[in-house]
């Protein structure tokens, strides 16, 4: 089992996306959405302060497609996406 990941060792990892260089938060500020057959579908990343709240406002959100994740490091989530696959979300 050496290729296993826990979420709660992942949630503190950040994120890169190669393309651009362009740093995210980490993992734990962020969410993934999984598909009713358990497979991850998106990265969802969170633009504003800090975690999902129903009380924040306006916050900005980027959906990636999972297939974008290049690769899960030590520390950190490697993505490699253009700005144009790159979904916005404002809550």
């Amino acid at each position: 089992m050496a290729n296993v990941k826990y979420l709660s060792e992942i949630e503190k990892y950040e994120i890169i996306n190669i393309n651009d260089g362009e740093k995210y938060s980490s993992l734990s500020n962020n969410d993934i959405i999984v598909d009713e057959n358990g497979g991850l579908r998106y990265l969802i990343i969170n633009l504003g302060s800090g975690k999902f709240s129903l009380f924040s406002q306006g916050d900005e959100y980027l959906e990636i497609a999972w297939e974008k994740v290049k690769r899960i490091g030590a520390k950190t989530i490697i993505l490699d996406v253009e700005q144009d696959e790159i979904k916005k979300t404002k809550l």
